[in-house]
Order: C-alpha cells, then structure tokens, then sequence
C-alpha cells in the first residue's frame, strides 16, 4: 500500500509540474503576442513619422494651422487646417445623428420590449450594416443619398439662410450634411452592438429593485440602467467616433473634395482620409512627405479620441 500511494504522489507531482510547464508557456505566449501587437503599433508610427519627416522639418507645427495646399512643382505648400477640420466637422455631424439613433436603437433590441424571435432577426440585421463594404456605401450614396440631400439642403438653406451652419448654398447635394450621414449609418451598428450588450450585462438586482420601489419600466430605464451602462456607453460612442473620423472610401465620393473651411454644413469639404486616397497615387516629393503627415496628424487624432 505504501509504495501504491507513493506511486500515484509521484504521478500527480509529475502531472502538477507538467501543468505548470503548460500554464509557463501559455503566460510566454499571451505576453508575446501583446508585444507583437505593440510592436505592430510602433512600427506603423515609427514607418509614418519617417516617410513624414522632410514635411515635418519642413513645416513644422504651422502645417497644421496652414490652409493652404498647393501641390505644384516650384510653388509647393501645404497646409492641413481645412482636411482637419473636415474631419472633425464630418465626425461630429455623423456621431451627432448615429448617437441617440444607435442608444435608442439599443434599447429597443433589448430582452423587456421584443419578443426573441424578432429581436433575433433585427439584431443580426443591424450587425450586418458593419459587414457592408465601405465602397458600397460610397455608391449608395451617390445615387441615393445625395439626390435625396440636395432638396433638403436647399429647403435648409432658404428657409434658415440667417444661422451660420446653413448659411451657403448647397452644390449637387455632396458635402459635409450628406457625408455625416454616411457616416452616421456606417458607426450606428457600432453604437448600437456595444450599448446593447452594456445593458444586457446589467445585473437583474437593479431592474427587480427598481421595479420593487414602484418606479414604472421607463423610470428604471433612464433613472437606473442608462446611468448605470453609461460608461460602456460612451465608450462605444467614443469608438464609433474614432471608426468615422478614419473612414475614407465612402466620404471621399460624398463630401466634395474641397479644401476649403466653411461653417456652412451645405458646402463641400474635405478629410485626411479622402484627401490621402485622393492624392497618393500620382503624389511625389514633398507631396508624399505632405500626405505622411497628414497621415501622422489623423493617426494622432483617432489615438486621442480611442484613449478618452
């Protein structure tokens, strides 16, 4: 008997040793590939601030408040102000319409409102408009969005010319409005998926002790759940505004292409993104160096917007 349990003390030792060897490798491996991925995000900043560096000694800070952007040999000069603010406008107009649209839509996809068969069916619809390829979106919006926008940008126009945001007439309805609708639809999943599974993740113990109280399903809603899943909310809001501010293909056959800062929404503009996938291939010289900057000046922007 005594050598029996020695024998089965010496398997579970050598089993015990053999999982630690396991658990060892498995910690190598996950820290390995958090490295690679930080690694792969040092790279990309490090190749971009290489290929960016002659328009960064070049320019310096004033590249960014510069409005000027003359690609032509001998006359050279650039400037990124109108792309920013292109960005930023586009962004927050888009984020603007994909925010409540996205919370409410969240809350109307949750387990107390629909019946599972159909909220099942909706919710995988609202999830495939993330799958849909940015390019499609760009021809949906020619041939639909914007014959629909120019109308109501020309009623906007005429009828609240007197308010700074409406205050230029619209041109064939491409331009800020018509991109921060795009936008709006291409981030709404992403607002919705996130503020969806926040609110699923809630406790039950909240909901039961509101109710409990007295408090009806909308007061538990907005004065107990939404506080609490705000957090997760906003993050996901955060994110979606970061997704809009990097998309290019779809904004680039919508806003206009215009480099130019106007404070009317009717009127075409421009982005980093678009005016990247717009100039890159024929670029050359300092127009590259210009581009990588921009580049670095949007990859900064998204940075910020992912960390708050």
């Amino acid at each position: 008997m005594t050598r029996l349990f020695s024998r089965r003390q010496t398997g579970l030792g050598s089993r015990f040793t053999f999982e630690k060897t396991i658990d060892r490798w498995f910690e190598l491996l996950t820290l390995g590939l958090a490295m690679g991925i930080s690694s792969i995000l040092v790279a990309i900043f490090g190749v971009i601030i290489w290929r960016a560096w002659p328009a960064i000694l070049e320019y310096g800070v004033g590249f960014i408040l510069s409005t000027s952007w003359n690609p032509v040999i001998g006359r050279e000069n650039y400037g990124a102000l109108p792309v920013v603010y292109g960005t930023i406008a586009s962004s927050f107009i888009g984020l603007l319409f994909a925010a409540p649209l996205g919370v409410g839509t969240a809350i109307f996809l949750g387990k107390d409102f629909i019946p599972t068969q159909i909220r099942i069916p909706l919710v995988f619809l609202v999830e495939l408009l993330a799958a849909i390829p940015s390019v499609v979106y760009g021809l949906w919006g020619i041939f639909v969005l914007t014959p629909v926008v120019h109308p109501l940008a020309e009623w906007l126009y005429n009828t609240f010319y007197w308010i700074p945001i409406f205050s230029r007439p619209p041109i064939g309805g491409t331009g800020l409005l018509a991109s921060g609708i795009i936008l709006a639809i291409m981030i709404v999943p992403i607002i919705t998926a996130i503020s969806r599974e926040s609110l699923d993740s809630l406790p039950v113990d909240l909901k039961q002790a509101s109710l409990g109280l007295g408090a009806t399903r909308w007061e538990t809603l907005f004065r107990v759940l939404l506080p609490a899943a705000f957090p997760s909310i906003a993050g996901g809001i955060m994110l979606a505004l970061g997704r809009a501010m990097g998309e290019t293909m779809a904004v680039t056959m919508i806003i206009g292409n215009v480099n130019k800062i106007s404070v009317s929404v009717l009127e075409p503009a421009n982005t980093i993104s678009s005016l990247i996938a717009s100039q890159f291939a024929e670029a050359s010289g300092m127009q590259v160096s210009a581009l990588m900057y921009a580049g670095l000046v949007l990859l900064f922007l998204t940075f910020i917007v992912n960390i708050a």
